[in-house]
């Protein structure tokens, strides 16, 4: 037995033995030292910071939090991809050049820039194009023609007196608007009003007369007609039809030759698009038909020259001394966003019609369509080219 005294001595030296193996221990690696509490709560922070930026998700996050962020997450990506038809792309990729004019033509693809769409020009005293950008989808079949129908639904109802220039249409409660200010503001339940009126039959005569639904060129390698529904469409009605085009596919060469057409007067000229010096030097201006709408056009084009000096064609930019008619357009066709403006100057010797058709998504409107318009005009003026004599082929003289 040990005394008290050698136990006690004994019990100390084993302690300091103890310590000593543990710290040679450590010192080898063999053994971790447990962490402080602060440690643990750093260690515990770092990681969950760690975890946080390889997965994007907290740690504290519930099941229920995770999915309302995921819900919510889903739904900003779908409403800011409605479209799937890009909005910039080389819209000359494919072009043929060959027999264009070059001082409209470079006019027009400067103006378009990046935007994904197409522009037409065309002479409308002769149905020549100058310049197609992007002949691929200028020759197609043809897109949903938004507000620009708007056109021949005043020209129809015009033409069969149900309104004249100064008529004031009720809109709702007390509101009532006439037909410059319709055109200049683009007013749906007004011309929703006048497809009511007209009916199918009527406005169906009317636009086939001027050529919707059917090609515009002649002899256009390439070119696909339009469609015209041969019934009111179940969406909307003659209200729909007369207001946003629902029914109808329009082709940026359509409403070419319709807006030639208001421009000199009631010729539809077939459109020609020649593609060498010699077919230049041959070309002869074909005529479709005549409009009997030469009575008319003076009642149209305050509410076209409204649209750009105050209306949806602002961003054309009104000049008194250069003025341009046109009517803006912009819906949704499809999986596709449209913006339209056709128009033409009526200012100069010579006279040009421009239509601009965009295809996308965000950015995409009659608006902006008006714009690149009215920077086509401003380059044409700057070169000169509305103060030149039009220049006449000694084909033009032959008898036909």
């Amino acid at each position: 037995m040990f005394s008290d005294g050698a136990l006690m001595a004994y019990r100390k030296m084993g302690c300091r033995l103890g310590y000593l193996a543990l710290a040679l221990a450590v010192l080898a690696g063999g053994v971790a030292l447990g962490d402080t509490p602060a440690q643990k709560k750093k260690t515990k922070k770092a990681a969950a910071v760690q975890a946080k930026q390889q997965t994007g998700v907290s740690a504290k996050a519930t099941p229920a939090a995770l999915t309302r962020r995921t819900a919510h997450r889903s739904r900003v990506r779908h409403l800011f991809s409605p479209w799937t038809e890009p909005t910039y792309a080389n819209s000359t990729d494919g072009d043929r050049v060959e027999g264009e004019n070059p001082v409209v033509r470079r006019a027009a693809v400067e103006a378009l820039g990046p935007y994904n769409g197409t522009v037409v020009a065309v002479e409308p005293t002769t149905g020549r194009i100058l310049a197609m950008v992007n002949q691929r989808v200028a020759l197609k079949s043809g897109f949903q023609p938004c507000s620009t129908i708007k056109i021949p639904v005043a020209l129809a109802a015009l033409s069969e007196g149900i309104i004249d220039r100064t008529t004031p249409l009720r809109i709702y409660g007390r509101t009532r608007v006439d037909l410059t200010q319709a055109l200049a503001h683009s007013n749906n339940y007004y011309f929703a009003n006048l497809g009511i009126k007209l009916g199918y039959d009527r406005f169906s005569y009317y636009a086939h007369l001027f050529g919707l639904g059917e090609k515009a060129g002649l002899n256009i390698e390439g070119e696909e007609p339009g469609y015209f529904a041969e019934a009111p469409p179940k969406n909307g009605g003659m209200g729909m039809m007369t207001s946003f085009g629902e029914g109808i596919a329009l082709t940026p060469l359509e409403l070419a030759a319709v807006l030639s057409a208001v421009s000199n007067g009631g010729t539809l000229y077939y459109l020609q698009y020649p593609r060498s010096s010699e077919e230049i030097e041959q070309f002869v201006p074909r005529v479709k038909r005549h409009l009997d709408i030469a009575q008319h056009v003076g009642e149209i084009k305050p509410g076209m020259m409204g649209a750009v000096e105050f209306g949806t064609a602002r961003r054309a930019v009104y000049d008194p001394e250069a003025p341009v008619c046109g009517k803006t357009g912009t819906c949704t066709g499809g999986t596709t966003h449209l913006g339209w403006f056709g128009s033409f100057n009526d200012f100069g010797q010579n006279k040009v019609v421009v239509v601009v058709l965009l295809t996308g998504g965000r950015g995409v409107s009659g608006p902006t369509a008006a714009q690149i318009s009215g920077n086509i005009y401003r380059s044409l003026e700057h070169e000169g080219y509305f103060s030149r004599r039009p220049v006449f082929s000694p084909a033009v003289l032959v008898s036909r």
